[in-house]
């Protein structure tokens, strides 16, 4: 038995007394590798997401303050426990403001970062600025700018879900995991569409055909694309590779002549695959400005098609959208609640929600326990 001197004195210690020793500091150590779920949002309509799935991890929402100055419209948060040490989940859903909803966000993720908090991870269901991802004419690549603004803010990774190109992930310098939605959708399509067998699965334009077609396989049903005049897809934008303009003075080789660039021009709109007599399920990542939606749905009931059903990831729904499908040959709209809807909703009975809460919770419990994710993406393939 070892002997230790204390001030002079003797005194008898055993070895197995060490570990009682060291018992409080495991404790605190334990205590140190928890986790909080934050939501940044102001609004209580936006709320609802986080609430769904803290109540499937079985923990309590992180307590925190986010508002707006009420003189200068300054964002401010005040995060009302300790973080430090700790993996912070900030959940942030995308209403109409998106710009306020970026800065909370931002000013969030600051303030977890100066209060010493071990890893921050951005759930951000519908990623804002998604469709700003390529340079048009001579703007600018905001997404890009978007990346570059959360890590600087903080953030060490980021869950999101159906990126509007998954390309988006290489403007990050950290992790970033892109669910999907899929399954969801399709058990929507195989629980409460009746005689879905009898369905085909429609992509809107030719960009579309890839997701439309992994629902087609997934589900063995047909495949039908809508191509023509009436649509525009972002690959037709310009996006500045005939800068500088024609008017400007050629300095250069006079002799010089380039093959001359010939002006495109789409045929006639067709609908490639028989929906006639058929159940016709128009796929897509976004429904925002639904003008495509309605004149496919017009196409398709025109070719036979009885019953038309729009399934999406995100339901930005904005503008006149409830009105238009309400008014539409659409019988039903279906989207997730990555973006809170609920207005439109009253607005309109035709739109129908999926909760994705479930994935969302399982990817933060495995990325804060390091599990694998490889589940999470199981059957899905690459074009989904």
């Amino acid at each position: 038995m070892p002997v230790r001197r204390f001030g002079g004195h003797r005194s008898l210690v055993s070895h197995s007394q060490s570990p009682k020793l060291s018992y409080g500091y495991t404790k605190m150590n334990i205590a140190r590798g928890g986790y909080r779920v934050f939501s940044a949002n102001s609004s209580a309509a936006c709320t609802e997401l986080a609430q769904k799935i803290t109540e499937r991890l079985g923990v309590e929402l992180g307590k925190s303050v986010v508002y707006q100055e009420s003189n200068s419209g300054e964002t401010r948060v005040d995060v009302k426990e300790s973080v430090r040490g700790q993996d912070i989940f900030i959940i942030q859903t995308i209403p109409r403001d998106v710009n306020t909803a970026v800065m909370e966000l931002l000013v969030m993720a600051y303030a977890l970062k100066t209060s010493c908090a071990k890893n921050i991870i951005g759930v951000i269901p519908y990623f804002p600025y998604s469709k700003q991802c390529k340079m048009r004419k001579r703007g600018s690549i905001v997404c890009k700018l978007l990346a570059s603004m959360l890590a600087k803010a903080g953030l060490t990774h980021i869950i999101t879900m159906d990126l509007h190109q998954k390309e988006i992930q290489g403007f990050f310098n950290f992790p970033v995991d892109n669910l999907r939605a899929s399954p969801f959708l399709i058990q929507y399509i195989q629980e409460e569409i009746p005689n879905y067998r009898n369905a085909v699965i429609v992509a809107k334009s030719p960009s579309a055909a890839k997701r439309a077609q992994s629902y087609a396989e997934r589900l063995r049903l047909g495949l039908a694309v809508i191509h023509g005049e009436a649509h525009h897809s972002e690959s037709d934008m310009a996006d500045g590779r005939h800068s500088p303009p024609l008017s400007r003075a050629i300095t250069g080789h006079t002799g010089l002549e380039l093959p001359l660039m010939m002006a495109k021009e789409k045929p006639p709109i067709s609908v490639v695959g028989d929906v006639g007599g058929r159940i016709a399920i128009i796929v897509d990542d976004i429904i925002d400005d639904v003008e495509d939606f309605v004149a496919a749905a017009e196409i398709l009931k025109e070719r036979g098609a009885y019953k038309i059903y729009v399934m999406a990831t995100h339901g930005l729904l904005s503008a006149e959208a409830p009105r238009l499908i309400e008014e539409s040959a659409i019988d039903e709209v279906v989207v997730t609640n990555t973006v809170p809807h609920e207005v439109q909703k009253l607005q309109c009975p035709k739109i129908k929600t999926v909760d994705v809460s479930m994935i969302l919770a399982e990817a933060i419990r495995r990325i804060h326990n390091g599990e694998s994710m490889a589940y999470l993406f199981r059957n899905i393939a690459m074009d989904d």
